[in-house]
């Protein structure tokens, strides 16, 4: 297990990644449809458990991810590893259900522990065999485990402090990678892990049509009508908006001329996969409310605020890495204003106009980043001649 080259030409995710990848589309549906359920009863203190899980499913994919794109050996061992960490994927995805139905997060541990031990397993060989960055590998598999130890162990503690233990393990996690690699960086790639982003970007998207599907599926023992045509159409247009503003920025280039700012770049995407996860319980809800189950200020919300934080963060966490966001700030500020605004007049316009209004806003906030973007084009043309 040696480093792979930073520079290496048409790296481009393996099959391995992309199977491992697919095991997350479980648990992260399972996910979904357990916030969708509470939103849909008014219990919004199911946002708590959401993110609290959300974060355990982030954290375990992107450090396969990162350490992937840096000692991707793709041999025997490393394959039987990697289906290791796929298995605890899908012990977590089966332990969603009761950590909302009972704060029984005892599943979500077990998983959790196999996939880590799966990941120390490879740090551990990547000690061994890589002189390079023996110390940086050795100080990932020693950090990894000794905050796995405090995971096992929230299991028996108070339920009065394990939220505040969750916060203070959560602070140790993602210290992890910056107290490792001050004795040296690992190689890792900067357009493999743009397209990896990226692709875990389309499973939360899918995950949001499947959320949508289900919604149109329970809602159609009410009758097809407009209304719930009009939603579930809107609901589409909103995650190929999305899906056109995430792709826009040249994240890839950015990571190259900044790896220094990949830290911010990396740890940022947890709040936009959340958004995005967000999304597909709250359209879930809008299909339901378009059938009358849910309130329309409540089913407007669910859909406007994680559309609002997925915009809004796309173009801030993008900002310190590309020299020149795609994103424009009067384009992404009205836009994200607008969003939030429409909700509050649901009760008199219907939760109907509502989804549709929100999704002719995302239209405008794409067609006004185009435009943007083309007039920028056209004055670096007129400034060459």
């Amino acid at each position: 297990m040696t480093a792979r080259d930073p520079r290496e030409r048409a790296r481009a995710s393996s099959p391995l990644e992309l199977l491992f990848d697919l095991t997350f589309v479980v648990a992260v549906s399972s996910l979904v449809a357990q916030l969708a359920i509470g939103l849909e009863h008014g219990n919004y203190a199911d946002i708590g458990p959401f993110l609290m899980v959300f974060f355990a499913i982030w954290w375990a994919w992107m450090n396969f991810t990162w350490f992937a794109s840096a000692f991707d050996t793709d041999d025997v061992l490393y394959r039987v590893l990697t289906m290791l960490q796929m298995v605890g994927v899908l012990i977590l995805a089966a332990g969603v259900p009761t950590a909302f139905s009972s704060t029984n997060y005892a599943g979500i541990t077990i998983g959790y522990l196999v996939m880590r031990i799966g990941l120390v397993a490879q740090w551990s060989r990547a000690a061994v065999e890589e002189p390079a960055t023996r110390t940086t590998a050795i100080r990932f598999a020693v950090g990894v485990s000794l905050v796995q130890v405090g995971w096992v162990s929230r299991l028996w503690m108070p339920a009065s402090i394990q939220t505040i233990v969750f916060l203070v393990l959560v602070l140790l996690e993602v210290s992890v990678p910056f107290w490792a690699e001050r004795t040296g960086m690992t190689r890792w790639h900067p357009h493999h892990i743009a397209e990896r982003y990226g692709l875990f970007t389309i499973i939360l998207l899918g995950e949001s049509v499947l959320a949508a599907t289900s919604g149109v599926q329970a809602a159609i023992a009410h009758g097809v009508s407009w209304p719930l045509v009009t939603v579930a159409v809107s609901g589409v247009v909103i995650l190929f908006a999305l899906w056109w503003l995430f792709f826009l920025e040249p994240s890839g280039d950015g990571l190259e001329r900044h790896p220094g700012r990949s830290f911010f770049w990396g740890y940022g995407h947890y709040f936009i996969f959340a958004a995005l996860a967000a999304i597909g319980a709250g359209l879930e809800v809008a299909v339901r409310g378009a059938a009358g189950d849910v309130a329309p200020t409540v089913a407007g919300f669910a859909v406007a605020i994680p559309v609002a934080v997925f915009i809004l963060l796309v173009w801030l966490v993008n900002l310190p890495v590309v020299a020149r966001p795609v994103l424009r700030p009067f384009v992404v500020l009205p836009g994200v204003v607008i969003v939030l605004g429409i909700p509050l007049a649901a009760t008199a316009i219907g939760l109907t106009w509502t989804i549709l209004l929100i999704a002719l806003v995302c239209v405008g906030v794409v067609a006004g980043t185009i435009a943007a973007k083309v007039r920028h084009l056209r004055q670096l043309e007129q400034h060459v001649e």
